[in-house]
């Protein structure tokens, strides 16, 4: 396989650009629509928005992230595991990307790939904003564990008032993390036709870890390492094509057309560290690193149409990702010469949905939520070796019908029914069967002044099991289990939210979110198959899941200081059932431990900075029953993280920005709790110190230009 040469580092530090984090700023709503406009373009940033911060404004904004953890990992019942750019993991109140629905520009993500990798490949510069539903609330919403919408860039979002072209221009690098080149053109080719053409070039070092050296479970330094972590060097391309056509003040047709792709020599399993690479490198004597490939193409025509009383909201997409790694290098040991060879796998997705509401102004009001989803997931893999070729494919459709009505009575109280129609359908290896399901939400909403807004809500919840990974041969060598059930089950929270102007120069903000999830029939993919359907591991139902916990924050503004506190908990507890009473009282590996965030902010108006200094501290998780973790010590470490940021605006020159950042200040020595972590046991390699470490100290800079 060819991979495209590593192109020439661009300017050092001082005149580079990164992604960084700046400020958790509450916006007034009673800015003007024209201020509004002048804030989108001052600063390139991507706004996030969260159930789990029930603030009347969307209040985290305009953020600079180099990786999605970056946007993400300060909202509370939220995480981002894997720091291998393969790896991008989201999880949610500890359960991971497979029980979440994902989107970018309405086109669902979902490609269950390699289990050593994430979901999700895109980089956070694209953004236009995340809109996260923590928790499955709603029937709008599918999957178990809540949603994430991704939406990139438009030309709307970019031009200044009266511009009819822009562009903007950004560079940088960080001492640990490597370079960025992005540039984008975007403009009105006509009163009503516009256009963005965007391109983004990562290249990534291999980072070296908190405090410069790579430790085992015991302390000491790990045979052959020197405090860089190898197999993450690689280049990142992204290019997004929109093209967008006005017709009327009321419609609008959007088609996107985005590729991306990330190679390298990665390491074999990129979601685990370097400690086990090493291990089964050695063991093996085969190479620590391998040419990897993974690519995704997404076409996307969406539609919007408004009306007097109705907003509706069309797509239709399709969304392919290609896993491609030459593996030539087991032919290094005699022994595993059958194996080498070239190893493809691709995943398609084809989808389209619509989402409509619709405002019935009576004596009681109704605000109508309705649609459909559609999605079909077609997989094949094909593995060509030295004596031999295997390949095979799976399919899988997905068809949701939805209604949910808001109805105002009086002031004061809002019921909110809802019903979901779910069909499923799936020809694995595994079964081959439909699956269909009506579900039913219903939430109170009772604000007592315009102030305070209590909120209870119960929703229930339905998953057909899955196709299989695709990468190790999408259902080749699995076990059939014609007996597997959905998952089913119901989420339960209570919340409240309240927020107020104590005066002119002050605001306080404050709410919290208690939840209860019940996954009935929770499916495991690594279950201990019974002996009369040949031992090993299977997919099958193993028991009843409950994932309870909470989110609370506090945000406090004074005049240019801003800040932000949150907290967070979320413990999974398996009941299994006989077959599997071995997993009694198991917890979801993901589980990470007890967060809390604090994000400080200040502005200096009269210099046009903003500064921003962000704590994340988790705390360990003790070691006990997991699912798919470490076999012989699953504790894990907590941590304090610092990062901070500042962002310069001159006035003399209009356009520019400039931004220092240090990620990691105090060089912590960590894994996210959301990654591989934890000691496990081989009967061929021994043990494996499965630590997946995070990047050390990155001071890095940025220089941006808008034209």
């Amino acid at each position: 396989m060819k991979f495209a040469p590593k192109t020439m580092r661009y300017s050092a530090i001082a005149l580079s650009v990164v992604a960084s984090l700046t400020s958790l700023t509450a916006q007034s709503q009673e800015k003007s629509d024209a201020e509004a406009a002048v804030e989108n373009v001052t600063v390139w940033g991507t706004e996030v928005k969260t159930t789990s911060l029930f603030l009347k404004q969307q209040a985290i904004a305009d953020k600079q992230a180099d990786h999605i953890s970056d946007l993400l990992r300060v909202i509370p019942g939220v995480d981002v595991g894997g720091a291998h750019s393969l790896n991008q993991r989201i999880t949610i109140r500890s359960m991971d990307d497979k029980d979440l629905q994902i989107s970018i520009d309405g086109a669902r993500q979902n490609s269950y790939m390699y289990h050593h990798l994430g979901n999700l490949q895109i980089h956070a510069d694209i953004l236009q904003s995340v809109d996260i539903n923590v928790g499955t609330n709603s029937v709008i919403n599918g999957g178990i564990g809540g949603a994430v919408r991704f939406e990139t860039k438009q030309a709307a979002d970019l031009l200044d008032k009266d511009q009819q072209f822009g562009a903007r221009v950004q560079v940088g690098a960080g001492d640990n993390s490597g370079t960025t080149l992005s540039a984008t053109a975007y403009g009105m080719l006509s009163d009503n036709t516009d256009f963005l053409v965007y391109h983004n070039a990562v290249n990534r070092d291999n980072y070296e870890v908190g405090g410069g050296k790579i430790l085992n479970s015991s302390g000491g330094i790990i045979d052959g390492t020197d405090g860089t972590v190898r197999g993450l060097e690689g280049e990142l391309r992204d290019t997004l094509i929109k093209l967008g056509y006005n017709l009327g003040n009321n419609q609008r047709f959007e088609i996107g057309y985005e590729t991306y792709q990330d190679e390298g020599n990665y390491s074999y399993r990129p979601d685990m560290g370097l400690a086990t690479d090493l291990a089964i490198t050695n063991s093996l004597g085969i190479p620590l690193l391998w040419p990897t490939e993974l690519t995704r193409d997404t076409l996307t025509v969406n539609y919007d149409l408004t009306l007097d009383n109705t907003v509706i909201k069309a797509a239709v997409y399709k969304n392919t990702s290609e896993l491609k790694r030459d593996e030539s290098g087991w032919a290094d040991n005699a022994a595993f010469a059958g194996n080498a060879g070239f190893i493809t796998g691709e995943a398609n997705n084809t989808g389209a949905s619509l989402i409509a509401n619709t405002v019935i102004d009576s004596a009681i009001e109704h605000q109508l939520t309705y649609g459909f989803d559609y999605v079909k997931h077609d997989t094949d893999y094909l593995g060509q070796f030295t004596d031999s070729t295997a390949s095979s494919g799976e399919d899988s459709s997905t068809l949701a019908l939805f209604v949910e009505d808001k109805i105002t009575l009086g002031e004061q109280f809002n019921i909110i029914p809802g019903l979901r129609y779910e069909s499923y359908e799936i020809d694995s290896a595994v079964v081959d069967a439909e699956f269909d399901a009506f579900n039913l939400a219903l939430a109170f909403e009772y604000s007592p002044s315009n102030d305070l807004l209590f909120r209870l809500s119960a929703t229930e919840l339905f998953k057909g099991p899955e196709i299989s990974e695709v990468f190790i041969g999408a259902g080749l060598y699995d076990t059939p289990n014609t007996d597997i059930k959905e998952e089913t089950g119901v989420n339960l929270e209570l919340s409240f939210a309240y927020q107020t102007e104590i005066d002119k120069n002050q605001s306080i903000a404050l709410g919290a979110t208690l939840f209860k999830t019940e996954v009935n029939d929770y499916i495991y993919d690594y279950a201990t198959a019974p002996d009369e359907v040949g031992g090993g591991s299977w997919k099958d139902n193993v028991g009843d899941m409950s994932i309870d916990g909470f989110e609370a924050y506090v945000e406090y503004s004074y005049q240019a200081f801003t800040t932000l506190f949150t907290v967070s908990s979320a413990e999974s507890e398996l009941s299994a059932f006989t077959d599997y009473a071995d997993l009694q009282n198991a917890r979801l590996d993901r589980q990470q431990g007890d967060t809390v965030t604090l994000s400080v902010n200040y502005t200096f108006s009269d210099a046009n900075i903003v500064t921003s200094w962000e704590i994340q501290r988790v705390q360990d998780v003790a070691s006990g029953v997991d699912l798919d973790g470490a076999t012989l010590d699953n504790s894990k470490d907590g941590f304090v993280v610092h990062n901070m940021s500042a962002r310069w605006t001159p006035e003399a020159v209009k356009g520019l920005s400039l931004v220092f950042g240090i990620d990691n200040v105090f060089d912590e020595f960590y894994a996210s709790q959301s990654s591989r972590t934890g000691v496990s046991f081989h009967p061929l390699f021994g043990e494996l110190y499965l630590q997946d470490f995070e990047p050390g100290r990155n001071i890095k800079a940025t220089v941006q230009y808008k034209f």
